[in-house]
């Protein structure tokens, strides 16, 4: 029987590495948040802002879907179907629901709600695959959705209405990942995850993009030159990169030791934003961070 990946089953250099680069990855993939509060403050909004992260990224994952494809089968009409629907739901509407959130809320709360991912997966489960949802995972479902409503009541406070408007956005943006996550899984044994990930996101690239022609006059695409160097950064750094980083990690130490590094995301965002943004680090924020990363351990230690 095949024994789980460890720092004590696998090698130490590889497993070291394994959790350097999970680390780095998600720490990248956090920093996608800071970077899309500072395009805001240039007058750019969520439609045209989406498309330059796109524009910059699509030749980097159509890259990626020809090099993880290389001397295999073409993909069948069942399988392009699947990349198109899957394109749609984990990469361009999630995507586009986060960056309409974070106009209305703080990087802070945005990480955590989204860090709700593998609770809303097991919900989806249970709906559909009709699960059974044992006691330790409901009060890890419970533990995680306090800390979440911790620091979402402080901003309510602080910002009112608006607040529960990106909320919900970036709530949606986790369902919809959720869903992506959940369905993805036959076409990830078929075509592999760097494969299906580099041409679903080249679908939500050609979406993102279509959607900019289609709502925006061509003259909207001017915008600030920091915004384009925020968003190449984003497309490369925060975009590309992290799931290179990710996979690479997962080949290493395991997707579960991957995931649970992985935790060190919401408290990065955190950071970040207090150094970067501004934002206000309160008692409220390290409370709620607490519980959401409480709740995912638990929940991961329940499965």
């Amino acid at each position: 029987m095949a024994q789980p990946h460890s720092l004590e089953t696998a090698a130490p250099e590889r497993a070291w590495a394994g959790l350097a680069l999970a680390a780095a990855g998600s720490i990248a993939f956090s920093g996608k948040a800071i970077i899309v509060k500072l395009a805001y403050r240039h007058g750019v909004d969520a439609v045209t802002l989406i498309m330059y992260r796109m524009l910059f990224a699509m030749p980097l994952f159509v890259g990626l879907a020809w090099w993880a494809g290389r001397g295999k089968p073409a993909l069948t009409r069942r399988d392009l179907l699947a990349v198109a629907g899957l394109g749609f739901s984990g990469y361009y509407l999630a995507s586009f629901l986060d960056f309409a959130g974070l106009q209305y809320i703080s990087a802070s709360l945005e990480r955590l709600i989204l860090y709700l991912n593998p609770t809303l997966v097991l919900w989806l489960g249970v709906l559909t695959l009709g699960r059974r949802v044992q006691r330790a995972q409901l009060v890890a479902l419970a533990v995680s959705y306090c800390g979440v409503l911790v620091v979402f009541g402080r901003e309510l406070q602080l910002s009112g209405t608006h607040t529960a408007l990106g909320a919900a956005l970036v709530f949606g943006s986790a369902v919809s990942y959720a869903v992506y996550l959940v369905l993805s899984g036959e076409e990830v044994r078929r075509l592999g995850a760097l494969r299906l990930t580099g041409w679903a996101t080249s679908v939500a690239c050609v979406l993102c993009i279509g959607q900019f022609a289609l709502l925006r006059p061509l003259a909207s695409a001017a915008v600030a030159p920091e915004v384009i160097w925020l968003s190449l950064l984003n497309a490369s750094l925060c975009t590309f990169a992290p799931v290179l980083m990710v996979m690479m990690a997962i080949e290493r130490i395991g997707a579960t030791l991957a995931a649970q590094t992985g935790m060190i995301g919401p408290v990065s965002t955190i950071l970040m934003g207090v150094l970067i943004l501004g934002e206000p680090l309160h008692a409220w924020i390290v409370a709620g961070t607490l519980l959401v990363l409480l709740g995912v351990w638990l929940l991961a230690r329940a499965r």
